[in-house]
């Protein structure tokens, strides 16, 4: 997305670290400003998934009662959550990290930040992200969802990052449980074909990741991660693959249940699954290249997919919020 002085808007996270482009990196200018780093604050806004399940449910449902509030509290308490998982994560790798080209400058591995204060600072977000759950309508809800989330990305940190398969399934668990939290803090039940559509576009993303980095390990021999060791690009190939074709079967199957369902306007649903095939597929072809090691960067860099997202969502806006008014 940039050369060399110019600066991405999303960093990886540990589950997506591995090369990164060349970015000019500088270490923290002091302690706060380590302390302030280390949280990774531009990785919070892939929490907004939180908004997924409560804007789905239409705008009775959004804007019903406390609704926003609980999304809002969803979206703090995985940002917090999130930010305990990145120190631990830096914390625990920091001598490898010191011998990384660019992860050397990270707060932690260039000596800015003690690792006891960053293991204290987890402490505490772990705390306050389970702690402030219980806040939401559904709040011991919203707070297993949490613990849950945070005991398996514990679990990446300490190994589980190491086993094949096991990998890709904990970084997409990550974006599920996301794309589930706004509708558990609110008490909005989850249809199961959301539920299934964020689970295999999640392996679809997290299976690309893989399949892009483990073509540039066979084209540069950079070593990435030890898991890309049990992987094959047939293997990975396949997966994101599956993971394409159940999304848009999953996709389509709940359209035309809300279609059915739908008093008025249920033919938008309908419509809304041309540009998400198609966007699908767009992206499919992106992956095949090799390209998919950076969702977010294909995101803001390919305007047809940027077309493609405006299409679905003026459909979506057009069935759950414009025809039920007319």
């Amino acid at each position: 997305m940039s050369d060399d002085g110019n600066q991405h808007f999303f960093h990886s996270e540990p589950h997506t670290s591995g090369v990164d482009t060349g970015r000019k990196r500088k270490p923290p200018k002091n302690l706060v400003d380590g302390m302030i780093k280390a949280l990774r604050p531009k990785q919070w806004v892939k929490n907004v998934l939180v908004l997924a399940a409560p804007a789905a449910a239409g705008a009775d449902a959004l804007f019903h009662g406390r609704v926003l509030v609980d999304v809002l509290l969803a979206f703090v308490v995985f940002c917090l959550g999130a930010s305990s998982i990145y120190l631990i994560n830096d914390a625990k790798d920091w001598r490898e990290d010191q011998e990384h080209p660019t992860k050397r400058f990270r707060p932690i591995a260039s000596g800015v930040l003690p690792i006891k204060v960053a293991y204290v600072m987890a402490v505490v977000l772990v705390g306050l992200s389970i702690g402030l759950s219980f806040l939401a309508t559904a709040g011991l809800e919203l707070a297993i969802v949490m613990a849950v989330y945070i005991a398996l990305q514990l679990g990446y940190c300490f190994g589980w990052k190491h086993i094949p398969v096991i990998d890709i399934a904990l970084v997409s668990s990550g974006f599920m449980l996301r794309t589930m939290a706004g509708g558990v803090a609110a008490d909005i039940e989850l249809s199961q074909w959301f539920l299934l559509v964020a689970a295999f576009g999640s392996l679809f993303m997290a299976s690309g990741k893989r399949y892009a980095e483990i073509l540039l390990v066979e084209k540069t021999g950079a070593k990435i991660r030890k898991s890309l060791q049990g992987y094959t690009p047939t293997y990975l190939r396949f997966v994101w693959t599956l993971a394409a074709t159940a999304v848009v079967v999953f996709y389509s199957l709940w359209g035309f249940e809300l279609a059915n369902a739908a008093t008025s306007g249920g033919v938008w649903y309908q419509i809304s699954m041309v540009p998400f095939t198609i966007a699908i597929l767009r992206y499919a072809a992106d992956v095949d290249r090799g390209q998919g090691g950076a969702p977010e960067e294909i995101a803001l860099g390919d305007r047809t997919l940027q077309f493609l997202a405006i299409a679905w969502l003026a459909c979506i806006a057009m069935a759950v919020y414009v025809m039920p008014l007319v």
